[in-house]
């Protein structure tokens, strides 16, 4: 990873950290007033991951609406914020903390669904923390937001819970997880020697460590974890160096910008045998459809995309504006929001008692589910779940086509 580039990602989210904590803001009052509680979510609405965020979304909604946008006494509302910006490519650091502080200014937020990448939740969950706002991200999967395992980065995840209080819950398996399924599947299909490529900080470049750990301790030799700069088209040379190395397979780790598809395309060009993986963040439209931009469907044989799992039968492809989009989107969105309404539920008595954010938090966190898209799960206490499907798609004419189901356990 470039050096530079990783100073400058720490940088920010240190300074994320420290205002947050500045002056010992005044923590909003822990009972909330009235009988209107706000859910915030922050998503990417704008740029190369917007059709899942907007699939996350509607998820969201979707639940909410199946509970009449009430628990009891209390009116439940939801707003949606835009954690990108016109000019980025994808989330932004400081439009994400903005959000954060939005959230933890108004003393009727109740909980926080967000946000869609990693590197954005990094940023908001202190800023919420402080104040004890529950969040919940649909999305995001980088071990270091939760635990001190192999992946994190020095300091994680304990820098985000300045308070010492955990406030924040990982919905889907953590990269550790999707590693380890990603790992059966290359062995499964020959690869002996795999090169990964990142786009850096801070979600390609932590998905792309873990899956390294996983492989190295599973047998399958990672050639070499590259960072790659984004901020170009022309990979000849890396594709070249990549064809050159001696690799049989290639994982892409990266955010679905406008590098990841020249990317692809040229080291299917410099290496036509070579199998090629994605990660997670590349379910996008964007990405895996060549109306929207995608790779061109000659490729569709040759691309492989590991992602979180969901139960059979879910019945989220029909959620409004989602039929293009991979369904574990709107499925996460839903749950992420049904587990929160539930926290406020058994929180508040069925919304007959007063509405407390610690109440909620310690709901959250002893919440066991059942019943939804994602099959049984439990929340653990680090901010984990006990999720540990994920799913092998195919790609086909645009779209992610179900190839089989990993769910076992990762050592």
């Amino acid at each position: 990873m470039r050096p530079r580039a990783l100073a400058a990602l720490l940088g920010l989210l240190a300074a994320a950290v420290l205002t947050a904590g500045c002056g010992r803001q005044r923590a909003a009052t822990d009972a909330i007033p009235g009988h209107t509680l706000t859910i915030y979510s922050s998503l990417p609405l704008i740029g190369p991951s917007a059709a899942g965020a907007e699939a996350v979304l509607a998820g969201e909604r979707r639940a909410l609406a199946q509970a009449r946008g009430r628990i009891g006494r209390y009116a439940v509302v939801l707003k949606a914020l835009d954690d990108a910006t016109p000019s980025g490519e994808d989330w932004d650091p400081g439009q994400t903390t903005i959000n954060a502080h939005i959230a933890q200014k108004d003393l009727t937020a109740v909980g926080y669904l967000g946000d869609f990448n990693s590197g954005a939740s990094a940023v908001a969950i202190p800023v919420l923390g402080r104040v004890g706002i529950p969040e919940i991200s649909p999305t995001s999967t980088a071990v270091g937001l939760t635990s001190q395992e192999p992946g994190a980065a020095p300091g994680e995840p304990a820098k985000y819970y300045p308070t010492g209080q955990r406030n924040f819950v990982a919905l889907p398996p953590n990269d550790d997880v999707q590693a380890a399924a990603e790992v059966r599947l290359q062995k499964s299909l020959g690869c002996q020697r795999t090169f990964v490529l990142n786009d850096g900080p801070f979600d390609g470049y932590a998905t792309a460590v873990s899956f390294e750990l996983v492989a190295n301790a599973g047998g399958l030799h990672v050639v070499a974890n590259q960072a790659f700069d984004p901020r170009t088209t022309n990979y000849a040379s890396l594709a070249l160096s990549v064809a050159q190395s001696g690799a049989d397979c290639v994982l892409i780790s990266a955010l679905p910008g406008h590098h990841a598809v020249p990317l692809t395309e040229q080291l299917a060009a410099a290496m036509p045998r070579a199998r090629i993986f994605a990660v997670s963040a590349l379910a996008q439209p964007s990405y895996i459809d060549p109306s929207a931009g995608g790779i061109p469907a000659q490729l569709d044989p040759r691309v492989l995309i590991a992602a979180p799992a969901v139960a059979a039968g879910a019945g989220l492809a029909a959620v409004p504006g989602t039929a293009d989009v991979p369904g574990f989107y709107a499925a996460y969105g839903y749950e992420a929001m049904r587990m929160l309404l539930a926290a406020i539920g058994r929180a508040t008595g069925g919304g007959r008692h007063a509405a407390r954010r610690s109440r909620v938090l310690a709901a959250l966190f002893t919440l066991r589910s059942a019943g939804g898209p994602l099959g049984s799960f439990a929340v653990r206490a680090n901010g984990t779940t006990t999720l540990t499907g994920c799913a092998i798609y195919r790609l086909s004419a645009g779209r992610m086509a179900l190839w089989y189901e990993d769910r076992a356990t990762p050592s």
